[in-house]
């Protein structure tokens, strides 16, 4: 089989959540983070055919580059065989009680519901002014009739904020993310935040979907 590259890249930001993933038998890619705080979901184009885990993911998508146009034999072995043209390598499977493994379960949003659109371009720069100015808070603060992103150290009143103004809302509320649980590939987002703790990101271009719990002094009330 092939990979596409499109499920290669998404397994690769899937790396900076969990540097180790077991993939299941099927299209349904998950992984979550070793402190169970980011969850992610990938519906990929390829139906794979048994289960197997990879303790080294970015060892595994580094050994690509030395393949032009890889083929995948998945054959029920405990390990893949990837080759082309003369080339080959037999990469061999961890195993799978060595990995945090991505539960099955659905997640429900429940609770009081705030939902926008964040686009990729408010995305980048929110995460670049993170970087630029040494910030470790994302707030989603609904004050005054608007929703606002907010990069900041939050324990720090005199640090500096970047701000961008992402929806409407009559409702008051603080909800908190840490800038390095913001895990996600550039894209347009649709976002649902609950008011039990936990938000929601839906690519528009990826059948991909990420689960972030919020930091626990947020607050929604008004």
């Amino acid at each position: 089989m092939k990979i596409s590259t499109e499920t290669l890249n998404v397994l690769k930001n899937f790396s900076t959540i969990n540097s180790s993933i077991v993939v299941k038998a099927g299209s349904k890619i998950r992984t979550i983070s070793p402190v169970k705080n980011i969850l992610a979901e990938y519906i990929s184009t390829e139906e794979f055919e048994q289960d197997f885990a990879l303790y080294d993911l970015n060892e595994f998508l580094g050994g690509l580059t030395l393949f032009k146009d890889p083929e995948f034999v998945f054959d029920g072995s405990s390990y893949v065989t990837i080759k082309s043209g003369r080339s080959k390598v037999k990469y061999f499977f961890s195993d799978p009680s060595l990995i945090t493994v991505a539960p099955d379960k659905e997640i429900v949003m429940g609770g009081e519901l705030v939902e926008f659109e964040l686009s990729e371009e408010v995305l980048s720069s929110l995460l670049k002014a993170a970087s630029v100015y040494q910030l470790s808070d994302m707030s989603l603060i609904g004050q005054d009739d608007e929703i606002n992103l907010v990069v900041r150290n939050k324990d720090n009143d005199t640090s500096n904020h970047f701000s961008a103004k992402v929806g409407e809302t009559d409702k008051e509320f603080v909800f908190n993310f840490k800038i390095e649980n913001m895990k996600i590939i550039p894209d347009v987002y649709k976002v649902l935040v609950s008011s039990t703790n936990i938000s929601k990101f839906t690519s528009s271009k990826y059948n991909l979907i990420y689960w972030i719990a919020l930091e626990p002094d947020s607050t929604f009330g008004g």
